[in-house]
Formats: structure tokens, C-alpha cells, sequence
């Protein structure tokens, strides 16, 4: 849960961090026996605990086919990460991934902690998705086999321009999209959606990671992992690396506030794609992340921690996400919200000023013309008013838990 000096701050983030605590306890309980489906769900919740408590939501079948197209990606993610593979192994690999799915037999080790499990027990995902209907096989088959593909082309080539940039993050995430919209299809729960909006998913979420995780990307051992675009950081830097430096931080910010402007240019296209779905599990299980990745933006711009550390959604604010995200009119007020307050960040002295103002107004536009945000109640921005009686409350729980530890005890010793 999160810590007790965020709790304070922000009290009323108190009851969706403890119903998210109790849907985790829940979400680990629902592991199915067999040994197979219970490792991939177990490493599941290792690997990603957001991602796999939200889906839990979605039905049994594409439940599992969205569960084993998760590990097949992530294991293909480990493979394309690990920078002590040499080129001439790594690539083999990534080309002939969507093949090694169907063995049981086969297994790579690489990768450090979870991940590394997760390569070397990899026959138990292979057994899984073996199980899975023939339309689930065919479109994790597919999108594998042109994610490997195109990783492979990036182990070779550095991404130099914004479109090097566009097509490295189609291939690692817009291809995700794609399948997505492809197991959604499968399902009978959705309309095929256009690949377009599909790609555009994937590279919101994918930018705000690449974004977020400048400094962890770039001090990797024994070699830099770089994703930023010369075409935008060379304006700013010589080298890539020279971000992270506190003598060059002005310049750093403009180059960040640079990256977030292009990432919100997919805001758009990923409303439009979540209001055309129809199905409210694969609703939520779509529009949690996308509400994170506009968030983590806002957070994340003029920033200089970016460069120094990690920059992340407090708990609370992730839990509430989770917990009230349910139409897409909480979509449209949550991207308003933290388009708001990304806006409230823009310095009109800074270069890409307009160009930002640009794209957060059009996303504004678009939400205001749902004709929703009057209905409902900001979490994002919030107010001081009620903080008070919240506080009260949290004390009363937090005495009343005592209380009730403190009297069972004296029982205990009694008897």
C-alpha cells in the first residue's frame, strides 16, 4: 500500500489503495491449478501486477490468450534487452521467436531476476498457448513474428529520426495494439479496429515509457540503451547521454517537453478507439493504462527528475485510476484533467511551447465535446476542501484497527 506520509497528504486515497490491496489478494487466489497456466499467471503478477489485476476482468478465454500473448512479448522484450547477448545470437533469436512457441522443448536463458525465470521455464507458456483456440494462436503467431522481425532491424540500426522513432515503437508496442484489436476480434467482444488506431495505443504507452525511463535506459550495463530520436535530442545536446548532466538541465527540460509533445500527438486516435469499444471488461482493461500514460506525462513534463531518477503515479493516484475508471466518460475527464495540469506546466519561453499548447487543446476539445465532463467529480485535480473530515475518518479506522488488534491479543493472553 502506498506509504503512510502519501496516505496523509492524500487521504481519500486511502480506501481505493485498500480495495486495490484486497483485488491483488483476490487476483492471486484465482491462479488455476494445472502447473502450466499457474506459472504463466503467477510470473503474470510478477512481471506487471497492474497489468495483471486488470486483467482479471476480461473473460476466461481471452483472459488466457491475452495473458500468454503478455509472456510470449515480454520474453521476446527480455531477449531484445539483454545487451550482453551478442548481435549475431540475439538476432537468430528475436527472427525465429514466433517458431519457438510452438516447442515445448525450448527455452533461452538470459534476462536478470523474474525474467530470467520466465526464459528459462518458458515451455510452460509454450504448453499454454498451445491450448489456446486456433484464432488466438494465429494472431499471436503473426504479431510475433513481425515484432521479432522488426526488433532485429533496430538491434542494427540506431533510430535517428522521429520516423526511425515512429516505426522502432510501432514494432515494440503498435504491433501490441494490433494484436490486441486482433484477440478482442477473435473473441466475438469487439469490431476489428482500424490498424491505425490500434498503432496509435501502443506508441502513446510505448513513448511515455521510453520517456520515463530515460535514465535507467541510458546508465544500462555493459551498453546505453538509446530510444530518444537524435533528430529531436541533437538540438539540444551533443551526445545523449549529456541529459542526464546537471550543467546542461535547461536544455534537458526543453528536450523532454520536446518528446511528451510528440507523444501527445496519439492522445486522439486512443480516444477515439476506446469510445468506439463496446465490451466494458476490455473497455476497462484498455483505458487504465492510457489514463496512466497521459498521467505519467504530466508528471514527467519540465521535470528535470527525469534525469535524475525515477518519476512515477504515487500509489493512491494508480489506485483511483483502477478503481473509478468505468466509462469513457471518466476517460475523457481523466484525460482532461491531466491535460490541465500538463498545461499549467508549459513555459511560453519554452521552444516547443506553442507546438504543446497546440496538442493539449486539441485534446481538450475533443473531451469537452463529449459533453461528459460536467458530469462527474475530478480526482486528478483535486481541491483542499473535504481533506479535513477524510483525515478524521482514516484516524477513526486506523484507532478502531487497533483497538481490535490490542483487545484480541488480551483475550489471547487471558486464556
Amino acid at each position: 500500500m502506498g506509504s503512510l506520509g502519501a496516505i496523509l497528504k492524500h487521504p481519500d486515497d486511502f480506501y481505493p489503495l485498500l480495495k486495490l490491496k484486497f483485488a491483488a489478494r483476490h487476483a492471486e487466489k484465482q491462479i488455476p491449478p494445472e502447473p502450466h497456466w499457474a506459472f504463466c499467471y503467477s510470473m503474470l503478477h510478477k512481471v506487471s501486477r497492474s497489468f495483471g489485476l486488470v486483467i482479471q476482468q476480461l473473460g476466461p478465454q481471452l483472459r488466457d490468450a491475452v495473458c500468454i500473448f503478455y509472456l510470449v512479448l515480454r520474453a521476446l522484450d527480455t531477449v531484445e534487452d539483454d545487451t550482453s547477448i551478442p548481435t549475431e545470437v540475439k538476432v537468430p533469436i528475436l527472427m525465429a521467436f514466433h517458431r519457438h512457441i510452438y516447442d515445448k522443448d525450448w527455452h533461452f536463458s538470459c534476462g536478470t531476476k523474474e525474467y530470467k525465470v520466465l526464459m528459462d521455464e518458458f515451455h510452460h507458456v509454450s504448453n499454454a498457448f498451445l491450448e489456446l483456440g486456433s484464432g488466438y494462436q494465429e494472431a499471436i503467431e503473426d504479431i510475433t513474428m513481425r515484432m521479432g522481425a522488426g526488433m532485429a532491424k533496430f538491434i542494427c540500426k540506431e533510430v535517428e529520426t522521429i520516423d526511425d522513432y515512429d516505426e522502432y515503437c510501432h514494432y515494440v508496442a503498435g504491433l501490441v495494439g494490433l494484436g490486441l484489436s486482433k484477440l478482442f476480434h477473435a473473441s466475438g467482444a469487439e469490431d476489428l479496429a482500424t490498424d491505425s488506431l490500434s498503432n496509435s495505443m501502443g506508441l502513446f504507452l510505448q513513448k511515455t515509457n521510453i520517456i520515463r525511463d530515460y535514465l535507467e535506459d541510458i546508465n544500462e550495463i555493459p551498453k546505453s540503451r538509446m530510444f530518444w530520436p537524435r533528430q529531436i535530442w541533437s538540438k539540444y545536446v551533443d551526445k545523449l547521454e549529456d541529459l542526464k548532466y546537471e550543467e546542461n538541465s535547461a536544455k534537458a527540460v526543453q528536450c523532454l517537453n520536446d518528446m511528451v509533445t510528440d507523444a501527445l500527438v496519439h492522445a486522439e486516435d486512443c480516444l477515439k478507439y476506446m469510445s468506439d469499444l463496446r465490451d466494458p471488461a476490455i473497455f476497462r482493461f484498455c483505458a487504465i493504462p492510457q489514463i496512466m500514460a497521459i498521467g505519467t506525462l504530466a508528471l514527467c513534463f519540465n521535470n528535470t527528475q527525469v534525469f535524475r531518477g525515477v518519476v512515477k503515479m504515487r500509489r493512491g493516484l494508480t489506485a483511483k485510476v483502477i478503481d473509478r475508471t468505468k466509462t469513457m466518460s471518466d476517460v475523457y475527464g481523466a484525460f482532461f484533467d491531466f491535460s490541465c495540469l500538463l498545461k499549467s506546466k508549459v513555459d511560453n519561453n519554452d521552444p516547443n511551447a506553442t507546438k504543446t499548447l497546440s496538442r493539449l487543446e486539441a485534446i481538450q476539445k475533443t473531451c469537452k465535446e463529449s459533453g461528459t465532463l460536467s458530469k462527474r467529480k475530478s480526482y486528478i485535480i483535486e481541491s483542499e476542501s473535504g481533506h479535513n473530515s477524510a483525515l478524521i475518518a482514516i484516524i477513526f479506522i486506523i484507532l478502531a484497527i487497533l483497538y481490535a488488534y490490542l483487545s484480541s491479543n488480551l483475550l489471547l493472553n487471558k486464556q
